[in-house]
């Protein structure tokens, strides 16, 4: 052993290190092993220690032993100046911190020292149940000791030869288990459910009936996401209530309007509602006190009864109306009472009649304009031409109107004229006071319909602040100079609005993914990941000021 005070240790028998006689208390240098190998602190625990991490085939994992005393304890041993803080707080902030990290990530925590060990096992489960670990859950669940927080079902990426690939649970190969598990004890009073396996809809067989298990989760789920089951009738009848449900998302799943309706009127207090591709159900009427976020789009590629109509009733408290996606939508929304909506979109002429109090839009055309929502802030439009009237009737129903998205859709066989002059005796009083930024994507920039539509907002938008304008393919640096003068840069209404181009990039928002995410100020404000063309010439991101 090395004099006291030399501050460094020996490598003694089993490959561990011993650092009790680190007398002066100063740092611990581990780089300089004495026989010439490093120190590899993962393998120096005994098998009592949860490693998910290898076992693909589903070998048997030992969770019931803790840590030998002869492992490796670095934390313990540090002196007050490398002191480890996060270590010192309380078991239910650490075991908090471990419940939110993924099932892995949070076994691993216990090799950090002995003071981590029982953490794991102890605090809130968060158990996201993939491939690589579906014959290790009966024994997570019959030995963790501390409560239920999360239970997630969910796809796998790994790496292959070829590059990155999904592994799936289909839920037919797996159906009894999962009903076993969600009748474990170890699961009582869980707070998120995720039941997301793979179905083989459409090819392999048909929809799993939700299993019964989940229904005595309903006293305290706060998130709830279901994809690719049935939902029956027997809903109706239990009358079950979700007093704690803040967050539902049922995707791709069968469940009749009679249902759907008892279970959104149980959910008294859900803020978040996301209906994707569900069948079963033609028309959906939403009253609630809580709800703040409304997701939805319609499946009509593959027959049978879809969303048709949607009709937002009492919604006191909602903020944002989101048609996911504006091919083959809902082809009614209505919308009696929401005064506090501030986010709509994305419309699109799929939406055959808009309805806003009494003002009504078919096919994106006004028929009506008599009730103007001043609470809108940001407005989605999908406008094939594109269609600058069409877009500017909907200003006039939203005069204090602060963000505008357009996403142009244009077949060659409507090439709209767009050459509108504004009539400063008629304004349109977001253009005048409120509209500061227009984002316009798919911008072609060779045909006169895009381009006085652009135009357009650029010689009228006052108080413009940002300008943004995507293109969906590569273009050279000397195409973007020629379209400001295109465009009269020069002569903007608003001497302070910053106008770039972006090309090389193709974004619909299809498939909004935020619809939960009620921290978002704007869901449709989203980074911009660059032009492959321009970053592999060595030009940039693809990034041009006008």
């Amino acid at each position: 052993q090395d004099p006291p005070g030399s501050g460094s240790c020996d490598d003694v028998d089993g490959g561990s290190v011993d650092l009790s006689n680190d007398v002066d208390g100063g740092s611990v240098d581990l780089s300089d092993d004495v026989v010439g190998r490093s120190v590899d602190l993962s393998d120096d625990v005994d098998v009592g220690v949860v490693d998910l991490t290898d076992d693909v085939d589903g070998g048997s994992v030992d969770l019931s032993d803790d840590v030998d005393e002869g492992s490796v304890d670095l934390i313990s041993y540090f002196d007050l100046g490398s002191a480890d803080l996060i270590s010192r707080l309380p078991d239910a902030v650490l075991g908090s911190i471990v419940s939110l990290l993924p099932t892995k990530e949070g076994a691993r925590t216990q090799i950090i020292s002995r003071r981590w060990r029982p953490l794991w096992r102890s605090a809130p489960l968060n158990l996201v149940v993939d491939y690589k670990i579906i014959n290790l859950v009966p024994k997570i669940l019959s030995e963790h000791r501390g409560p239920a927080r999360r239970f997630s079902i969910e796809d796998c990426y790994v790496e292959g030869r070829l590059g990155p690939y999904t592994r799936s649970i289909y839920i037919e190969d797996c159906y009894d288990k999962v009903e076993g598990w969600l009748s474990s004890a170890a699961l009582d009073n869980l707070e998120e459910l995720e039941l997301t396996p793979k179905c083989s809809y459409g090819y392999r067989g048909e929809l799993y009936l939700l299993h019964s298990s989940t229904y005595r989760f309903s006293s305290t789920l706060r998130v709830a996401k279901f994809h690719c089951c049935h939902f029956p009738n027997l809903i109706v009848q239990l009358s079950l209530k979700f007093p704690c449900l803040k967050q539902l998302t049922l995707q791709k799943v069968t469940i009749s309007e009679d249902p759907l309706q008892s279970l959104l009127s149980g959910c008294t207090a859900l803020e978040s509602l996301e209906l994707k591709e569900n069948m079963g159900t033609g028309r959906l009427c939403i009253t609630s006190q809580t709800l703040k976020s409304l997701g939805f789009c319609a499946n009509s590629r593959d027959g049978g009864l879809f969303l048709q109509e949607l009709v937002v009733k009492d919604a006191p408290c909602l903020e944002r109306l989101l048609p996911l996606n504006p091919k083959g939508g809902t082809a009614s929304i209505r919308i009696i009472s929401a005064p506090k909506l501030e986010i709509l979109g994305m419309l699109s002429e799929d939406t055959y009649e808009f309805h806003l109090g009494s003002s009504v839009f078919q096919k994106m055309i006004a028929v009506n304009l008599t009730t103007k929502m001043h609470t809108m802030r940001v407005l989605v439009l999908s406008s094939v031409g594109p269609n600058l009237d069409a877009v500017v009737n909907f200003l006039k129903c939203f005069p204090c109107l602060e963000r505008l998205y357009v996403i142009f859709q244009s077949p060659s066989y409507k090439d709209m004229n767009n050459v509108r002059k504004y009539d400063p005796l008629d304004p349109i009083e977001c253009l005048e006071l409120h509209l500061k930024k227009v984002v316009l994507k798919n911008y072609d920039g060779t045909r006169d319909s895009s381009i006085n539509f652009a135009k357009f907002f650029v010689l009228n938008a006052k108080v413009l602040k940002e300008m943004k304008i995507t293109l969906p393919y590569h273009r050279q640096h000397g195409w973007f100079a020629n379209q400001s003068s295109l465009l009269r840069v020069r002569n903007r209404a608003s001497p302070d609005a910053r106008i770039e181009m972006r090309c090389g990039t193709k974004d619909d928002f299809t498939h909004n993914k935020h619809t939960h995410d009620l921290s978002m100020d704007d869901p449709f404000d989203l980074p911009y990941g660059g032009c492959y063309m321009c970053k592999e010439k060595g030009l940039g991101d693809g990034v041009y000021q006008v």
